[in-house]
Parts: C-alpha cells; sequence; structure tokens
C-alpha cells in the first residue's frame, strides 16, 4: 500500500507527544512493508532541517517539509473574527504548500493519505483533484474542545471572550467538515463516540496512539519521595496545568509530604517557570532522554485542566512501569482503572491524598506501576495499533 502521511508538524525527530504519536504510525507501516512519503508542516515553534536529520529516515520516508508562518497576526486574526472564520485553521493555508502537494500528487499515486489534523482540511480539496486515493483523518484531538476547556478556565473578561470565539468557530469548522473525509481515525473511542453523535456518518475507529516497548533502564536508581512531570510547554494546556499544580496543589502535598521534591521537565519551558523559585520545585528544562528522566524519578503526576486526545508521556511512563497520578481530564481517552492502574486526582487535595499514599505505601505504588506496564503492553502496543489502522484503510478501500 502506498500511503502519503500530511502532517501539521514535523513527526521526526519525536521530540513531544504528537510527533512521537506520527512517528510511531510511519515507523509501523514502513516495518509492515507499505510505502509512506511524509510531507509536513515547520515552523518556528516547530522547527526542522532536512539537513539535520538522519539520512537513513529522509530515505526510507522520502520526506519533504513546507515552512509556515504560524506566529499569530493582529490584523488575520481580527479579519478571520469579523468573518466568523476559524483562525486556527485559517494560518495553515499556505501557497508554498499547495504547490508542493499538487507536485506530489501528480507525480505518484497513492491508496491513502493520511491527515493528521483538522487544520489541514483546506488542502482536501486538492487531493480530490489530484489524486483518487482514500483520504482518512488522524485526528489526535477534537481540537474545539481544547480550546472550550481553555476559555471557561479563564478568568479576564476580553480574553475568556476571544477564547471563546476561538472555540465556536472551530467547533463549527470541525464538526462541519468531517464528513469531508473518507475515514476518520480518532485516537480514543471517546472522541469517536462524540463524532458519531455530532453527525459523522463515516467510517470512524477509535484508535490510539501506539508505543514501542522502552528499554528499562538499569543504571538508574529511583529517588524516593519524587514526583515529576514531563512535557512540552508551548502546549497551553501543559503550562495552564502546572501552573495551576504550583499555586494551588504544591502547599497542600508538601504538607502531605514534607519529603517530596518535584520535578519539571521538558522543552520550551516560559520565563515564569523557570524563574520560581518555591521550596520543593525543581525545573530541569529539556532532557537528553526522556525514559532515563522517567526512570530516576517515583511518581509522574499530570494535572491537565484541558486538552483532548490521549497524552502519549503517560503511555509512555506507564509502558516503564510509572505510577502515574492524573487529573480525569489528562488521563482521558486511555482504558485504565482508577487505582488499579492509575491514580485519579481532580482537585488538590485529591492530589496531595495520592501522592502521600504512593509515598507512604511503595510496595503499593509499584504494583500499580506494574499493572500499568501490563495494560501498555496488551492495548498499545505499536504493532496492534498499525494493524488495527490498516484495517480501517481495507475497509475503506
Amino acid at each position: 500500500m502506498k500511503i502519503l502521511q500530511f502532517c501539521y508538524k514535523p513527526p521526526f525527530p519525536a521530540l513531544d507527544g504528537g510527533s512521537m504519536g506520527m512517528h510511531y504510525i510511519t515507523e509501523g507501516l514502513i516495518n509492515k512493508g507499505h510505502e509512506v512519503k511524509v510531507l509536513s508542516f515547520h515552523s518556528k515553534k516547530h522547527p526542522c532541517s532536512i539537513d539535520k536529520l538522519p539520512k537513513e529516515y529522509v530515505e526510507k520516508t522520502r520526506f519533504e517539509t513546507v515552512f509556515v508562518d504560524l506566529d499569530i497576526k493582529i490584523l488575520g486574526a481580527l479579519v478571520a473574527w469579523l468573518c466568523g472564520e476559524s483562525y486556527h485553521v485559517k494560518r495553515f493555508i499556505n501557497e508554498q504548500m499547495k504547490q508542493k502537494l499538487v507536485q506530489i500528487l501528480k507525480a505518484e499515486e497513492f491508496d491513502v493519505i493520511q491527515v493528521e489534523s483538522i487544520f489541514l482540511t483546506p488542502y482536501l480539496s486538492l487531493m480530490r483533484k489530484f489524486s483518487k486515493a482514500k483520504i482518512v483523518l488522524r485526528a489526535p484531538n477534537i481540537e474545539h474542545k481544547i480550546w472550550e476547556r481553555i476559555y471557561k478556565a479563564t478568568k479576564t473578561p476580553f480574553k475568556k471572550g476571544y477564547l471563546k470565539h476561538l472555540a465556536l468557530t472551530l467547533k463549527y469548522y470541525e464538526l462541519n467538515h468531517i464528513n469531508d473525509y473518507d475515514a476518520v481515525s480518532p485516537v480514543t473511542e471517546v472522541d469517536a463516540e462524540f463524532f458519531r453523535k455530532n453527525g459523522l456518518r463515516k467510517p470512524c475507529k477509535g484508535i490510539p496512539f501506539g508505543i514501542n516497548p522502552s528499554e528499562m533502564v538499569s543504571d538508574v536508581l529511583e529517588e524516593e519521595n519524587t514526583i515529576f512531570h514531563i512535557g512540552s510547554m508551548n502546549w497551553h494546556p501543559n503550562e495552564q496545568g502546572i501552573k495551576w499544580f504550583i499555586e494551588e496543589c504544591w502547599d497542600k502535598v508538601r504538607e502531605a509530604t514534607p519529603k517530596i521534591q518535584a520535578y519539571f521537565a521538558g522543552r520550551y519551558m516560559p520565563a515564569w517557570l523557570k524563574n520560581t523559585n518555591v521550596e520543593g520545585i525543581h525545573i530541569v528544562g529539556e532532557v537528553e532522554d526522556s525514559i532515563r528522566f522517567m526512570t530516576s524519578k517515583q511518581i509522574m503526576v499530570v494535572p491537565l485542566l484541558s486538552g483532548s486526545g490521549i497524552r502519549i508521556k503517560i503511555i509512555e511512563a506507564m509502558s516503564i512501569g510509572k505510577t502515574v497520578v492524573a487529573t480525569s481530564i489528562a488521563a482521558e481517552g486511555i482504558m485504565y482503572e482508577d487505582r488499579k492502574n492509575i491514580l485519579i486526582a481532580n482537585t488538590p487535595q485529591e492530589f496531595a491524598e495520592a501522592i502521600k499514599y504512593c509515598v507512604e505505601n511503595p510496595s503499593e505504588c509499584k504494583r500499580i506501576g506494574q499493572e500499568a506496564y501490563k495494560l501498555i503492553a496488551e492495548k498499545y502496543s505499536n504493532d496492534e495499533v498499525v494493524n488495527q489502522l490498516l484495517a480501517l484503510y481495507q475497509q475503506i478501500l
């Protein structure tokens, strides 16, 4: 099967959860003998230079990329506001990408075009015109849900009003264009059911992100009385969640577990977080090896207040047997059982109690981590995920 994978940001190097999810699909399809060409945007937020990528990756994916300026422009945002258009989507409309896409589609035929975000929907008309391929939306999130949750948590009136506008226009766009695809593959069955209930009439199956089992790190000792978070801070829900955890949860956590130390890792740390001077909190920033970092700490915390889809970093931490304490929103879409393979906490007090429970009951904490490992091995292996995706492709072909 020949597949064109059309990405909203570079899937490689896999530096964050979104990139990891796309890259594992690329890798899985190629390993099963299918031919995959990767076409991607890159931006200031997600830079990419093909010259710096491994030659093997570029050759086997025939990777090409086009720069898009995703910086917020006041005039563009204002025009979108007045016209009732989704500014999120408009920012991805790019003439150079249109030319590149047409060039590729004229040069070769594909069986499937896998579109990695609703933001790339404006290119559908070109795909239909220049290709007979089936076009599938691989939806990592229900995008408007993220912005709904963000605006509802915002207190500044003007900012809240603008964010509400962004959420509503994106919702209108997302739900009105979802049937333009031949099939839709959200990353959770929760998201799939939402689309079905909101008018989706095309084949739809919730297929999670897969992960290649990480090699256990044996030469790194786990520090007792430690919690950690890892994630790119240029994704608003991560920054929002960590700010809430520090401001609302941390005092209660320390009161319940005085010896606890918190470590926050990830790319693009904002200035306010770098300058945080709170006892027991350590801002690590970007780490060279996320598996080694996670192995060295005891408990993962994921205090998301907004978001959609599935959190790859939770899957990654579970895959090495880490106990995760997360909000319901953070764990949304994962086939978890609370207190069996994860601990759900939605309030500052619940986070404090869950962390205290893990620290004071190390054998129970270890058991939850082992159950988490079993869940990922059974339900989220990349091989199984790719098989499900290929089954969907065969269905529509």
